[in-house]
């Protein structure tokens, strides 16, 4: 658990490092977007291998049919996750799309496992996206985009299909095939 709670700290820290320390932040110029790049990418290494090292210790039992919904709930995530770069309708509608699509990740995650590891894991990204979302809405009011055209979802959809479609083979590879389990 030691690596997995580094990884999550490194993540947590310089992403926060913007909305917290500012003034610091713009003082350290393109040095900061390297240092934050170099150590969320050290973080997403730690967490990977943290989690796959984890002992299971069983906190809850998923309930029966939440793998329907983990997939669900995952679909809208990724399609949330593009909705800034699409400039589809939503991009004006909705602030912070890809907090939301992480929270949605993490609540899928917690849906269907039940063990400390993964509590830590999704909860601890589900909380700081949380935390992210009340910090920077607490900076300033919100410049809305201007809106987009449908063009932009269809081409979200599908690039949201795609990516899905990755993610599953991932998971299928590292042997957790998101379409087994929890669905009865």
């Amino acid at each position: 658990m030691t690596l997995l709670s580094i990884g999550l700290l490194l993540w947590m820290l310089p992403h926060l490092f913007k909305r917290t320390l500012p003034r610091q932040r713009a003082r350290m110029g393109p040095q900061a977007r390297a240092m934050v790049a170099g150590l969320v990418g050290l973080s997403v290494v730690l967490m990977v291998i943290g989690y796959r090292m984890a002992d299971v210790v069983p906190l809850y039992t998923p309930l029966p049919g939440m793998g329907h919904a983990n997939n669900t709930l995952m679909l809208i995530s990724v399609y949330l996750f593009g909705v800034g770069g699409s400039r589809g309708v939503l991009v004006h509608r909705m602030r912070h799309p890809m907090l939301w699509g992480v929270v949605l990740w993490a609540v899928a995650h917690l849906l269907v496992n039940g063990d400390l590891a993964s509590v830590l894991l999704f909860g601890g990204i589900g909380a700081w996206a949380v935390l992210e979302m009340v910090l920077i809405n607490r900076a300033g009011p919100w410049k809305r985009p201007k809106p987009g055209r449908i063009g932009g979802d269809v081409k979200n959809l599908f690039g949201t299909l795609l990516v899905y479609g990755l993610i599953v083979l991932v998971h299928v590879w590292l042997g957790h095939d998101p379409f087994l389990g929890t669905y009865q």
